[in-house]
């Protein structure tokens, strides 16, 4: 199960993200109670292993300044979160990192990974980051092929529970590890990355 764990704002929050197992971390470069920069990110991810995925979260602004903001940031892979169109894909493609289109389940969501030249797909709550839930049995008869990842109101409690009904490729967690709004919990982290993986 791949697991990302999305939010992070200081050293120790990265951390113990990748020592518990972590796939991915992301960043947040959207206004954002977890809004970072940069150049912070630039010095969160220095010490990450190749082997774990860096990622820059961007909603709400053009492609291309996410793609220019991911290149000084030296962060592996693109997410654009919300109503981004195929061309703001299309715009992005080639560049050195890989790019994931996250968005919420509607009639009208195409399930169909890569289908906007994506590499992954993540499928969230109405509200990113909000911790709401989500109804999985909307899945039944949608769910995704390839590498897609689930989101949205999970925790360590309700992980497990998720991946039974939902069978994603991976997980994402934001406000499920956090103590406060915006302030990480590692405990929760570990005990999040544990249930996931199982």
């Amino acid at each position: 199960m791949f697991v990302k764990v999305c939010g992070l704002r200081t050293p120790a929050d990265v951390e113990v993200s990748v020592a518990a197992g972590a796939d991915a971390v992301g960043f947040v470069f959207t206004r954002s109670v977890r809004q970072v920069d940069a150049e912070t990110v630039r010095g969160l991810i220095a010490d990450v292993p190749e082997t774990v995925l860096t990622v820059g979260v961007f909603a709400g602004i053009p492609a291309a300044e996410a793609g220019r903001i991911a290149l000084e940031a030296g962060v592996g892979a693109v997410q654009l979160h919300g109503d981004y169109p195929k061309p703001a894909f299309e715009e992005l493609a080639g560049g050195p990192y890989r790019l994931i289109r996250a968005t919420t389940l509607t009639a009208a969501t195409d399930v169909t990974v890569g289908a906007y030249g994506e590499d992954m797909l993540l499928l969230d709550s109405p509200i990113a980051g909000s911790g709401e839930t989500w109804d999985l049995s909307a899945l039944a008869g949608s769910r995704p092929d390839g590498d897609w990842l689930l989101a949205g109101g999970l925790t360590p409690a309700n992980v497990t529970a998720a991946i039974e009904a939902a069978k994603p490729w991976g997980v994402d967690v934001s406000s499920g590890v956090e103590a406060t709004r915006g302030v990480k919990d590692h405990e929760l982290i570990r005990a999040f990355v544990t249930a996931a993986k199982g």
